[in-house]
Order: C-alpha cells, then sequence, then structure tokens
C-alpha cells in the first residue's frame, strides 16, 4: 500500500538524518530560552521570598496565582494554570482551532521562528529528498539556494491561513454558528453543530495544508524557481492522487496524536524543587523531541510518495550543492 510504504520509508529518513532533529531541537530552545528568562524574572520579583515563594515551588498556590493573573500583562499573561503537563498542549490546540489571539512578543517569536525554519527547510527538504548525507556544506548551500523562494511560498501561505482565520474562521463560528443554533433550544445540539463546523473548518486547514506541502516539496525535488508555479503544481497532485494524499496526511496524524497522547499519559503534572523538578523538565524535552520528529515526518513522507509517483528515491532535479572552498578549487574545477 503507498501509505505504508511512503511512512515507512519517511520513519527510516528521518532516523538516518538525527543532525536534523537535532538541529531543529536546538532551533526551538534557543528561540524559546530567552523568553523564559524573561519570564523567570518578572516571576521572581513578582514571588519574592516568603512562604508564597514556597508553596509556589513545591507545588501551586492558586491564591497567588489568580492574584498575579489579575494583574499581569504582557508576557506575564501567558503564565496561566495551561502551561502545566498536558494542558499546554490542550491550549495550544485550542487557540489554534478558536483562533485564539497570543501576546505580541509570542507572536514576534512565531514569526521569527518560521523564518528561521523556512529558510532551513530548504536544506532539510534536500536531504531528505536525496535521502543520504549533504553534509554542512551542501546542507547550507541548500538553505542559501531555496531559502528565498520557500519565503516567498511562505508569504504566499500566510494569506491563505490569513483568510482562513480572519474569514472563514469568522463566518463558520459567528454567522453561521448563530444562523444554525437560533432555533436550538437543547445545549446538545449546539455543541453537535459547533462540532461540525470544526470539521468543516479542519478539513479546509488540510487541504490548504497539503497543497503548500507539497508545493514545497516539489519546489526543491524539481528545482522550481517559480512558487506560483509550485503551487499550482502541488495543487495538481493533489487533485490527482486525493484519496492518497488524505490517507497519508491521517497517518502522519495519528503518529502525532500517538505522541500527544503518549505525552498526555506520563506529563507530570506540578513537581518540587530537586529530582522531581527534574523530571518534569526532562519529560518535557522528550516530548519537544517527539513533536519535532512527527513534523518532520510529514516532510519525509510527503516526499517519499511524490518520488515514488513522479520521480524515484534519491532523485533531486538540481545537482548536488558544494560549497567552493577556494577561488584556486574553482579555476582547477573550470579546468577540468
Amino acid at each position: 500500500m503507498p501509505v505504508v510504504t511512503a511512512l515507512l520509508d519517511g520513519l527510516r529518513r528521518v532516523f538516518r538524518a538525527p543532525v536534523i532533529l537535532l538541529g531543529a531541537t536546538a532551533l526551538t530552545v534557543g528561540l524559546t530560552v530567552p523568553l523564559g528568562v524573561l519570564l523567570h524574572g518578572e516571576l521572581q520579583t513578582a514571588l519574592g521570598e516568603g512562604a508564597v515563594a514556597d508553596a509556589m515551588a513545591d507545588g501551586v498556590s492558586l491564591d497567588w496565582w489568580q492574584q498575579f493573573a489579575s494583574q499581569a500583562t504582557g508576557l506575564e499573561r501567558s503564565f496561566t494554570t495551561s502551561v502545566i503537563g498536558f494542558a499546554a498542549v490542550l491550549g495550544n490546540l485550542s487557540a489554534l482551532l478558536d483562533g485564539g489571539r497570543q501576546q505580541p512578543i509570542i507572536v514576534a517569536v512565531v514569526l521569527a521562528y518560521l523564518v528561521l525554519w523556512t529558510f532551513l527547510s530548504g536544506g532539510m527538504l534536500d536531504r531528505y529528498a536525496r535521502d543520504r548525507p549533504t553534509r554542512s556544506a551542501g546542507f547550507f548551500s541548500a538553505c542559501g539556494l531555496y531559502g528565498s523562494r520557500l519565503l516567498r511560498l511562505t508569504v504566499v501561505a500566510g494569506l491563505a491561513y490569513a483568510l482562513l482565520f480572519g474569514v472563514v474562521h469568522g463566518w463558520l463560528f459567528n454567522d453561521l454558528y448563530e444562523l444554525l443554533t437560533r432555533d436550538l433550544t437543547a445545549e446538545r445540539q449546539a455543541f453537535a453543530v459547533r462540532a461540525g463546523l470544526y470539521v468543516v473548518f479542519g478539513l479546509l486547514l488540510v487541504g490548504v495544508s497539503l497543497v503548500f506541502d507539497y508545493a514545497r516539496v516539489r519546489a526543491v525535488v524539481e528545482d522550481r524557481r517559480s512558487m506560483i508555479g509550485a503551487l499550482l503544481a502541488g495543487w495538481r497532485f493533489v487533485r490527482r492522487r486525493p484519496g492518497v494524499c488524505l490517507r497519508l496526511y491521517a497517518a502522519n496524524s495519528l503518529v502525532l496524536v500517538a505522541v500527544m497522547s503518549g505525552y498526555a499519559v506520563v506529563a507530570p503534572q506540578t513537581g518540587s524543587t530537586g529530582l522531581s523538578m527534574w523530571l518534569v523538565f526532562l519529560t518535557g524535552q522528550a516530548y519537544l523531541v517527539a513533536r519535532l520528529a512527527s513534523k518532520l515526518l510529514f516532510y519525509t513522507t510527503e516526499i517519499a510518495y511524490f518520488q515514488s509517483q513522479l520521480a524515484h528515491a534519491g532523485y533531486v532535479a538540481a545537482p548536488a550543492p558544494v560549497w567552493p572552498e577556494s577561488p584556486s578549487a574553482e579555476a582547477i574545477a573550470r579546468l577540468g
């Protein structure tokens, strides 16, 4: 079956390139640590030294937390009870589906992360498509070659998602929801309507995501310079193979759900200082690595499936990018 074959091939490609996973983890941690340090300073000032600080170190003081939340501004407003354990995952998912707004500083960090990830994704996709080591020179050469192209494609994707969350989301969950539930008397019926609208919005998100995912794949594998052309090519690929594309996306989503479910089972809620604190920290970092691996799995499985249909394993149209060692090396190569 093409889905199983692509999924297994994608898993092998992720595990055969552990440096990419480590780099993605370092990028994520590197951008979030400054926020953590800043929030740590604010919390240390708010807690001070005393019984309340000891209570928060040993567990949770809800009275202090509620008082802190009522006076919090800026980044401090993100420090809510939803940051504990698996509640953070559910909070992020709820914010995505409901189009919730984030603090400006968090939005700025997310945008910076998106730009860096998009630039590096050129090297990631190239490495996964070739399915062999390209070394640091080849990786960053591919980042430079495809980075600006993928950034242009990301801008178009941002406009599409802005349309979904800014227009379609409001129409579905405000106008249409109010229209459909105007004459309903049972709360469960209203809940069923809202759940159905979540399904519709989720399918729209999946469809847009699939088209842009395969546009990125075709932009790198086929060395496309026009991102509009890559977008149209991604649309054609999904349109001609909607069943397999959706099933492969569903299989990747199940892997992601399994990772999230595993974290829900083992995630500690709160812990005091010492060994318990480190257990909470290490569990969170393990989930971060697994979550990034599942994200990279979307890349590798889609590349594997595309190559099985319109190319062959390891095929990339552009020659392997090699960083010139020196002007002398370039001169010798030209003479050859």
